[in-house]
């Protein structure tokens, strides 16, 4: 730091100090002893009325020179962190604005998950409707002897060809119940 950096530190630090102490009461007390003692002086004849009021006036308005610079000094240093603080405030009402536009999406984002889970759960009633009337066709075309009377196409890979229908139709209802389940599942998250 050089010599005129902290010279002016120092000077500021002196304006807040003064700043402070003026308005205070022990500058409230101070003054009102200093007047008192600056009136009793030539009622005491220690000095003519005369020279205490040119001392006193002159004591006065260097003073209140001085304290209009360190007030204006004071002024200064509040208007400048008011303008950093006004900057900052503007930031954060940018990062204000970023954060509600991605929650904005993320919303967006939610609504769109929700509808395709109501279009897989529309499938999955499909589905589930198509399995029953397999399944009423499938107790249709069974004899009294419960032998199907034609052959069924459909079978899981982990039957055989001669697997039962019902067996068949029996393992989609369970596969479409395990994803109603799922589905359901998803909806709560």
């Amino acid at each position: 730091m050089t010599i005129r950096e902290r010279n002016k530190v120092r000077l500021e630090r002196i304006a807040d100090i003064a700043t402070r102490w003026i308005g205070s009461t022990a500058s409230l007390i101070f003054h009102t002893i200093f007047f008192i003692v600056a009136f009793l002086l030539p009622a005491l004849h220690v000095m003519s009325f005369d020279q205490m009021l040119l001392v006193l006036t002159t004591v006065v308005s260097l003073e209140a020179i001085y304290l209009a610079i360190f007030i204006q000094m004071a002024v200064n240093k509040n208007t400048k962190d008011i303008e950093i603080i006004q900057e900052d405030v503007e930031e954060i009402q940018e990062d204000i604005e970023e954060i509600q536009e991605d929650v904005d999406e993320i919303q967006e984002d939610v609504e769109e998950i929700q509808e395709d889970l109501d279009e897989i759960q529309e499938d999955v009633e499909e589905i589930q409707e198509d399995v029953e009337e397999l399944q009423e066709d499938s107790d249709e075309d069974e004899d009294a002897y419960g032998t199907p009377t034609k052959p069924q196409p459909y079978y899981h890979a982990s039957q055989g060809p001669n697997a039962a229908p019902s067996n068949q139709l029996a393992h989609i209802e369970n596969l479409l119940v395990q994803l109603q389940k799922e589905i359901a599942e998803l909806k709560k998250q």
